[in-house]
């Protein structure tokens, strides 16, 4: 190896090998916000699609060497992860671990267990619970793993510890306590329609608003 190679080497420049490192970490970073984007309608806007960007960005961050620029960047991300949670109503802990192009489809009231595991392309809709925590110690440690593909509806509660099979759908409402094998579909009872007794006098039309009250 002759001097113009060692030089140019990045084993030999540790400062230079460090910078092609952070630089490849940023087009990852960016590649994943990138297809989250595009999952979220391609609008930066969409509250969904910014508390997603807020956990990429803290989950990178934590995997940086300790240092000044380490402690800054969790100060910055504690305070957007904060902003996301208290005007959003989205709650994505650090320890969540969120595969790609995730699309969370409008916003308030969707919260993660600490220790939930998203697979890649899922969508999950606005007041959902992934990962309700019950029995105290047995399942504090245990987030539901949902595959790949998964959507969720409106209002679902996933207990702890359950699993959720690649491309099934959960529907609105549903309280899901047992393992969801792959494709399956879970709903709620179909509403009753209950009729009630049509009375035999009609109330008096009111003629002011006190009276309504």
């Amino acid at each position: 190896m002759n001097a113009l190679t060692r030089l140019l080497h990045p084993a030999e420049l540790p400062m230079l090998s460090s910078l092609l490192r952070l630089y490849r970490s940023v087009q990852d970073l960016a590649a994943q916000i990138s297809e989250d984007w595009a999952a979220n309608q391609h609008d930066w806007t969409m509250p969904g699609f910014r508390a997603i960007a807020v956990h990429r960005f803290g989950t990178w961050t934590t995997n940086k060497r300790p240092g000044v620029l380490k402690t800054v960047l969790l100060g910055v991300y504690g305070l957007l992860y904060r902003y996301v949670r208290n005007h959003y109503g989205i709650e994505i802990p650090l320890t969540v671990t969120l595969g790609r192009r995730l699309c969370l489809v409008h916003q308030h009231g969707i919260v993660f267990h600490w220790k939930t595991f998203v697979g890649d392309d899922c969508l999950i809709r606005h007041g959902a619970t992934i990962g309700a925590g019950y029995g105290g110690e047995k399942t504090l440690h245990r987030g539901p793993q949902l595959g790949n593909r998964v959507e969720v509806g409106p209002g679902a509660v996933i207990l702890a510890a359950v699993k959720i099979g690649d491309g099934a759908v959960l529907g609105p409402n549903v309280v899901v306590m047992a393992d969801v094998p792959a494709g399956a579909r879970v709903f709620t009872e179909a509403p009753r329609v209950i009729r009630l007794p049509k009375s035999s006098q009609e109330p008096a039309p009111t003629t002011n608003m006190q009276q309504r009250i």
